[in-house]
């Protein structure tokens, strides 16, 4: 008779080694597989030295191609994470250094084990391997459009579950518009190999991508920055579920070694963890060719089969996004690096991120979204940094429209598009026909309703506005930028008490969050002065004294404290003085607060002129920005805000 099961008590977790789960208290712990591997060599060898070669050979086969030590050292920190464990005071797991790892923890087996369940070596995939005739230069050049397919393909599967699934149980909760919600927690990158995250991210990002766009008037599809706080997060399922606002959780890994590839990906309902709809893919890396037309034909007769009997509307392979072509595969890796850069939305970041677009521009000079993501940098980077709009406007604005000349459907251009000639050219007309098309293509694109959500705004059409915001928040409901813009809309509806709850909401989410700091200007008109000044004092930047300065100013001004204020304005010149024999750019936007609060109305006027004159991107807010109200009633006022297309 086969003995049970082997489980081990350490602590208040128990691990079980037949299903690698790890409990605390019964609560199961979510762990990716090389850290769960690593537990179970330790929990089985307690107190005994486990070497660092001894876990390589364990837990990477001798062909697969890894950073070891990377991989390793990622794994320990990790499970270190779930134990709650620290490396100087272990109370679990003792580094050796150079040496190995040894759990120094009690650890009971509560079933005895079989003397063959000794730690196996067993390769995770047996698909008959081909003659080794791959290098490694090879790997990479065929490994990206899999990928790239199984995202598109995939996707189309899925929505075909969700919607059966959910025409079929019409009592199950989705939001008003009555679309059930999905959310694509982080790929799990199961290479062993921390540097390759930018890739399982990227097809992550590629899944709501095209799952966003294959069917978004029967699913709402959660944006990328809520899902990514969940990227080795260990929350459960429901907890998930209501934090996002989801009914549905798509969750997929990615595996490879020097021969094969390993695509897993399932469908759970969040309200009894029901598993709907699971697929894996193994494929040797050599047959790529010809593997598009089979996985294609599997997925299609799958959606047949579901729709078929219904009558419903059939859903094909790969949505409205184009498989890439042979020459896109090259460009694809980097493209994904842009990606990851990108969303860092740091200057910096920009920077790296414009390199990989324009590198995988080189490689494919009709790839779209590397144009479309080029676009976005230059469009942003102005307003992260010093660098003045029109050394970046004109190389966004050739980026749009080269992404739309090669794709006119590619909803991220046209996004692009209607943010340049909005901030730039204050052309509001054409502005808003880009982004009612973006959103056409592609309802579930958070980036869209956010942008204009803004758009509306500046224009003083704030129902309008904060329905658009509210739209954003729900398909990305954990992004910091689109609540802390929320936040500003209402602040410029006037709307305080409302404005400061959003603002601070983000403050403590990431108490340093830029954003976030505009809640300055609403407590300033709610009259609370001593929490506007607090919260200068807090943020201070050592290198932007100039809006440190005004912001004093603004703050004293207003409160009446006009010495105080009048000093301030004294720091605030000196240091424009010193900017300027420096020969370095300054902010003029952030610059006028403090002349208006001490009715300095030429001075204001004459950084307003500047700020027309640079295209800042304060420009955009004249119309509704309290800041300006005692300015309104002055002819010059009315005069920018006609030449700003502002005056209707």
């Amino acid at each position: 008779m086969q003995s049970p099961p082997p489980k081990y008590r350490f602590g208040p977790f128990v691990f079980c080694a037949r299903t690698r789960q790890l409990t605390k208290e019964g609560i199961k712990l979510k762990l990716r597989p090389q850290p769960l591997r690593v537990l179970e060599i330790l929990v089985r060898r307690s107190e005994d030295v486990v070497a660092r070669e001894e876990l390589r050979t364990a837990l990477w086969p001798a062909e697969t191609f890894v950073d070891f030590e990377r991989g390793l050292n990622t794994a320990i920190k990790e499970l270190r994470g779930t134990l709650s464990d620290s490396a100087s005071e272990p109370k679990y797991i003792e580094t050796l250094p150079k040496v190995g790892y040894r759990m120094i923890a009690p650890v009971e087996r509560i079933v005895a084990e079989s003397p063959s369940e000794g730690i196996q070596n067993t390769p995770w995939n047996q698909v008959e391997r081909r003659k080794p005739w791959i290098v490694l230069a090879n790997l990479r050049a065929r490994y990206w459009p899999l990928l790239s397919l199984l995202g598109l393909l995939v996707a189309a599967a899925i929505v075909a579950g969700v919607w059966a699934k959910t025409r079929g149980a019409p009592k199950v909760a989705v939001e008003a518009s009555g679309r059930p919600m999905l959310a694509v927690l982080p790929f799990e990158n199961l290479t062993g190999d921390a540097e390759q995250d930018y890739f399982s991210d990227g097809l992550t990002e590629e899944m709501i991508a095209q799952l966003g766009r294959l069917d978004p008037q029967h699913i709402g599809v959660i944006g990328r920055t809520s899902v990514m706080r969940y990227k080795l997060d260990q929350r459960q399922l429901q907890q998930i579920g209501r934090e996002l606002g989801v009914q549905y959780v798509l969750e997929g890994s990615v595996r490879r070694d020097a021969y094969s590839l390993r695509v897993s990906a399932k469908l759970i309902q969040v309200k009894d963890q029901t598993q709907l709809w699971s697929r894996q893919y193994d494929r040797e890396l050599s047959s790529l060719l010809t593997l598009q037309g089979e996985i294609a034909h599997e997925i299609s007769d799958e959606i047949e089969l579901t729709f078929g009997e219904r009558g419903a509307r059939r859903v094909s392979p790969g949505g409205n996004a184009p498989a890439l072509s042979a020459k896109e595969v090259a460009a694809y890796d980097l493209y994904l690096q842009g990606l990851y850069f990108f969303n860092k939305r740091t200057s910096t970041g920009f920077e790296q991120a414009i390199q990989y677009f324009s590198r995988a521009i080189e490689k494919a000079p009709n790839y779209a979204p590397a144009y479309a993501g080029l676009a976005d940098c230059y469009a942003l980077i102005s307003g992260y940094s010093m660098k003045p709009q029109a050394e970046s406007i004109a190389k966004a604005r050739a980026a749009a429209l080269r992404a739309l000349a090669i794709d006119e459907k590619l909803p991220e251009a046209h996004t692009a598009l209607a943010l340049i000639v909005q901030n730039y050219d204050w052309d509001w007309a054409t502005s808003e026909k880009e982004f009612r098309r973006a959103l056409e293509l592609n309802p579930n694109y958070a980036t869209a309703h956010h942008w204009y959500a803004e758009h509306l705004a500046w224009q003083g059409r704030f129902d309008e506005a904060l329905q658009e915001s509210e739209r954003a928040r729900k398909l990305d409901p954990m992004s910091l930028i689109i609540a802390a813009d929320d936040g500003a809309i209402l602040y410029y509806a006037r709307q305080y008490d409302r404005s400061i709850a959003r603002f601070r909401a983000v403050l403590q989410m990431d108490p340093d969050f830029p954003r976030a700091g505009l809640v300055f200007y609403s407590y300033v008109e709610k009259g609370m002065y001593d929490e506007a000044l607090l919260l200068t004092e807090q943020h201070r930047p050592a290198h932007r004294d100039g809006w440190y300065w005004s912001s004093v100013a603004y703050a004293y001004g207003r409160s009446g404290r006009r010495m105080d204020a009048d000093h301030a304005v004294t720091k605030l010149e000196d240091w424009i003085q010193q900017e300027e024999k420096q020969h370095r750019p300054i902010d003029v936007a952030a610059l006028v607060p403090a002349y208006i609060a001490v009715d300095h109305k030429d001075k204001a006027f004459e950084f307003l002129e500047k700020g027309y004159g640079e295209h800042a991107n304060s420009m955009t807010g004249l119309k509704v920005d309290p800041m300006y109200d005692p300015l309104r009633s002055d002819p010059r006022f009315q005069d920018l805000l006609r030449r700003v297309r502002l005056n209707n």
